[in-house]
């Protein structure tokens, strides 16, 4: 499957080791967010899982988002070309259609020669069915609040279908 890519290690611990930008272009530790629960998704705004995505997981965002969970949100065009707006249109389009609230960071490749760091680490810990590559938007990672990936969930999971998940990792049940 992933030619050996599955056998290499990333020399990062957890994903408290990496720097992205967020949707306006600041650079963003992502060791803020040690001692969250945090989902990891790549959006898009054109796709068909994009409403129920989108729905669901502000939905999840409010109700557990003052129990230590965050959504990081990585707009990608990588598949159909289904988020080709520019920052401000995809903050504009998740902020007030979605009335999102969780943080959406700049656009990256989530496969290929430029794909984004913090990327590549998710994918080395928890490949997916088809190898480690991403086969669509919407592909989930629960990280735990040491910043270890615990779970990797397809895009047709639905965010609500991972609820029982996310309570465990906070420790709710």
């Amino acid at each position: 499957m992933g030619g050996g890519q599955s056998a290499e290690k990333p020399k990062e611990q957890s994903v408290h080791e990496f720097a992205v930008k967020d949707i306006t272009g600041k650079d963003v530790d992502l060791s803020i967010y040690k001692g969250k629960v945090l989902l990891v998704v790549n959006v898009a705004s054109q796709c068909g899982f994009t409403k129920s995505n989108y729905t669901q997981l502000t939905e999840l965002y409010n109700k557990y988002k003052d129990k230590d969970f965050e959504i990081l949100a990585f707009p990608c065009n990588q598949f159909g070309s289904q988020e080709p707006g520019t920052n401000d249109e995809i903050k504009d389009f998740a902020c007030t259609r979605y009335k999102a609230e969780f943080p959406i960071f700049d656009k990256v490749d989530v496969n290929g020669p430029n794909t984004a760091p913090v990327y590549n680490f998710l994918k080395l810990t928890k490949g997916g069915f088809l190898g480690s590559r991403i086969k669509w938007n919407f592909t989930k990672f629960l990280v735990d609040r040491d910043g270890h990936v615990v779970a990797r969930y397809a895009p047709t999971t639905s965010p609500s279908a991972i609820e029982k998940d996310i309570k465990k990792a906070l420790g709710e049940e």
